[in-house]
């Protein structure tokens, strides 16, 4: 099975990379889509696996890996849109397959969470925050590959978030760089 691994930013992949070629795709929804799509479309890649940092709900702690088995679009109204369609519409919750036991709830968004109001709304429905998760995961399944997500929690999605999240991408790194070593994909 041939594997692409993928990440936002070098930062968060450093320690991976020691071992694998990872491919970076930027930040956020629309470069994650972009850049992924771009990929496959040259790469007969069979799994995708998105590495990452993400913003803890629930006071897990600096570096552990959450391996996600649902992921949704915290800033896209989709039953409002489906509504106004009249039919259900693209761009709901998707329910991933693998790795088995994967249970973690990832919301992924275009902005920055750092308020305890936004923190608390997510947190309903959500485990971690991120930028890109969704838009993987939407693009890999659209082309026909198996998407595996995992996300180092790197920060608590709060005020602090910004500083926190500097100084944990090292952590972080390491922490997904063991995770693949575990899931036997190095």
């Amino acid at each position: 099975m041939r594997v692409l691994f993928v990440a936002a930013l070098e930062e968060e992949s450093r320690a991976l990379a020691a071992h694998v070629p990872v491919q970076h795709l930027g930040v956020g929804k629309v470069q994650a889509a972009a850049g992924l799509a771009a990929l496959l479309a040259d790469d007969p890649a069979d799994l995708v696996v998105n590495v990452g940092t993400a913003g803890g709900l629930h006071g897990q702690p600096l570096g552990e890996v959450i391996e996600v088995g649902r992921v949704h679009q915290h800033d896209f109204d989709h039953h409002g849109v489906s509504r106004l369609a009249g039919r259900a519409m693209p761009g709901g919750p998707i329910d991933l397959s693998g790795p088995a036991g994967a249970t973690g709830r990832l919301a992924t968004g275009d902005r920055v969470i750092a308020s305890a109001e936004d923190r608390a709304a997510l947190a309903e429905h959500a485990d971690l925050v991120d930028m890109e998760g969704y838009a993987v995961a939407a693009t890999a399944r659209a082309l026909g590959r198996e998407v595996w997500l995992a996300k180092a929690v790197s920060d608590a999605a709060d005020a602090e978030m910004a500083a926190s999240w500097r100084e944990a991408l090292r952590i972080c790194a390491d922490a997904l760089a063991a995770w693949a070593d575990i899931r036997e994909l190095l």
